[in-house]
């Protein structure tokens, strides 16, 4: 557990280490320094090689570094416990997914006052996320064997109503997501077994406040950081030490450092829309057992009746799993395509079916050469996939062609599989939407329609025949999750990446100067789901600012931007604006959009040397361009369905 066990051993780690800025070819290219920080930390590393990495990076960058993909982070740790010897774990995991983060610690103990008193280092120091770590011991002062069940219950009370009310301090203070830590089950039971039947027991009030934790947790929008769950699967042991509680109040120990930086640094990768959103799989030997083309469907390994074939559907139903909360399933085998898919049609024992996949390559070509393929057959970045395959001589390939796809250490025991990846923690989410459900399903609609659009020569006509209707609606509470979701995920399609928690959405819906709105896409293939979100600001000079436009690259080229503009400059007019002022704000990732303004017809205002600019649309002279998709516009908008 406490070595990162999914992640490849690097015989040289050291060496890069020390080497590290220090290359003359490279000392001067801080995105070339920054990329191999970011190598190391992808490298199985313990406590203490955790700590001498993120001394040099800290060292080689006492602040971001210009350009990056991700947005910078400062993290405020808020505990009860000694929490500085998580702290280099923390920014550690962090690197490790290409984010720069900060962190700030309160005095020891002093979490409140840090949080109740403006006048606090804290407050100075404005987090843009905050960990709050009570330990054991905290949560269960003053609870006693001997008390009665009123007792229990009253402290229990008092615990969750403090917890709960640090919450709204800290929301109220700051703004911003909240992660509180599950409390560490670290007391001994004194009754036994049936611990639970003592009122006082402190082992069984953790079990309750970590309970109750997580239902006022979904009640008031802040996220758990799970370490109960994590040292229920390493053993106590391996995550607390009673001897350095005594001596120096840490409760997690040293050596389950780099486990807790990754369960923050997943955290804090999912807040940024930052976890991986595609599973590639091999054929031959991970998705079964045997070689299809020599052993033939007779031959496979799969299904009840031996050790063996019961390992690989146990791992054939993770991916099931996985794929019915929102993962994207694809293939890349080398072997004869017809004798890939076979199984998947005909196999009885086969859980993954051929719809399951949404992109299915089988072929002889090198496989990150097809994984190149199928990131753009999906529409999604290398750095969303991962991809899992018994050989080692293929993980090395793809980790040194295509470093930012993730390619997980397994041994050739298939048994591994799905532990390899839950530990990893790729698709970390913080929650699911019915879009997440169905994810799989739409993307087997757009090879439909990239299918018709292949076969017709007239666009118009293809355009037409899809039967599109967009579905308009202001921001709810309905949609508040998916809407938080799209804003902190999207990346390339999105004119300024500004991101979005979900009291940032609430505060759009309560400003009568701004309107947020979602989009959804239904054609005749099925629903496209979500795929836009646009949130407008009156200005004092009535300009409508576009604060952030945002639209799913499936959806590119069906006249979606030239309708949602349409959109906009109604619900503009609306609010009393005479321009449309759009922003454009670039990253590593959206230089598609880089003239999105200038083909909607904005005039150019203003330009800096980082490649932001301005653009103007008046709306006296604004014409709605047509198109051929259909408006609907849900109940709450107050207005009609119509044509555009």
């Amino acid at each position: 557990m406490t070595v990162l066990h999914w992640l490849p051993a690097i015989e040289d780690w050291r060496e890069r280490l020390r080497n590290l800025g220090n290359d003359p070819a490279t000392v001067w290219d801080p995105a070339t320094v920054w990329d191999k920080a970011v190598a190391l930390a992808q490298a199985r590393i313990d406590f203490v090689l955790t700590n001498s990495l993120d001394q040099a990076v800290r060292r080689l960058f006492p602040s971001p570094p210009a350009g990056l993909a991700t947005v910078p982070v400062r993290l405020a740790v808020l505990g009860s416990a000694t929490l500085t010897h998580l702290l280099p774990a923390i920014r550690v995991a962090g690197l490790r997914r290409g984010i720069w983060i900060d962190t700030y610690e309160a005095d020891y103990g002093q979490y409140w006052q840090a949080l109740a008193d403006p006048a606090s280092a804290l407050h100075a120091f404005q987090p843009t996320a905050i960990l709050l770590a009570l330990d054991a011991y905290h949560l269960t002062a003053g609870v006693a064997a001997d008390m009665q069940p009123a007792e229990a219950d009253a402290a229990l009370a008092d615990i969750l109503a403090h917890i709960r009310a640090t919450w709204a301090l800290a929301r109220d203070a700051f703004h911003c997501p909240i992660i509180q830590q599950a409390a560490l089950p670290v007391h001994l039971p004194v009754l036994g077994q049936n611990e639970h039947r003592l009122p006082g027991s402190r082992a069984a009030f953790l079990q309750k406040a970590s309970a109750e934790m997580r239902r006022m947790a979904d009640e008031d929008g802040v996220d758990i950081l799970a370490i109960d769950e994590c040292a229920a699967q390493a053993g106590m042991k391996a995550w607390h030490n009673v001897g350095l509680w005594h001596r120096a109040k840490q409760e997690i120990a040293p050596a389950a450092g780099p486990m807790y930086g990754e369960c923050v640094g997943r955290w804090l990768a999912a807040r940024q829309g930052r976890s991986f959103k595609c599973l590639v799989l091999d054929l031959d030997n991970t998705v079964w057992g045997g070689t299809i083309g020599d052993d033939g469907m007779e031959g496979i390994a799969i299904g009840q009746g031996s050790p063996l074939g019961e390992a690989f559907t146990a791992f054939q139903q993770y991916c099931r799993a996985l794929a019915g909360r929102g993962v994207v399933l694809a293939v890349c085998s080398k072997n004869d395509e017809s004798n890939a898919i076979e199984p998947f049609d005909k196999h009885p024992d086969m859980v993954l079916r051929r719809s399951d996949i949404a992109c299915f390559v089988a072929n002889w070509s090198d496989k990150p050469g097809n994984i190149r393929a199928i990131a753009a057959e999906l529409n999604l970045g290398l750095d969303a996939m991962v991809f899992i395959d018994d050989n080692p001589f293929e993980r090395d390939l793809v980790r040194r062609e295509l470093p930012m796809v993730a390619v997980p250490e397994v041994s050739d025991d298939p048994v591994d599989y799905p532990i390899a990846l839950a530990d990893a923690g790729y698709f970390e989410g913080l929650s699911i939407t019915a879009e997440d459900r169905t994810r799989n399903a739409q993307y087997q609609g757009n090879k439909a329609r990239e299918t018709l659009k292949a076969s017709t020569t007239d666009l118009p006509a293809y355009l037409r025949s899809l039967e599109m209707t967009l579905s308009v609606r202001a921001f709810d509470r309905l949609g508040l999750q998916r809407i938080v979701q799209l804003v902190n995920k999207s990346n390339q399609f999105n004119l300024t990446t500004r991101r979005y928690t979900d009291d940032d959405v609430l505060a759009v819906m309560a400003d009568p100067a701004a309107f947020g709105l979602q989009l959804r896409l239904l054609d005749r293939f099925g629903d496209n789901g979500t795929i836009a979100i646009v949130v407008g600001r009156l200005q004092p000079n009535n300009d409508l600012a576009i604060d952030t436009w945002l639209m799913s690259c499936r959806v590119l080229g069906r006249q979606v931007e030239q309708t949602t503009l349409n959109l906009i400059a109604e619900r503009a007019r609306m609010v009393g604006a005479t321009r449309l002022i759009g922003e454009y704000i670039p990253s590593r990732k959206n230089g598609m959009v880089r003239d999105h303004y200038e083909k909607l017809g904005f005039v150019a205002m203003a330009a800096t040397n980082d490649g932001s600019s301005l653009w103007c649309l008046d709306l006296a002279t604004f014409a709605p361009p047509a198109t051929f998709i259909a408006i609907t516009k849900d109940p709450i908008d107050g207005t009609r369905s119509r044509c555009v």
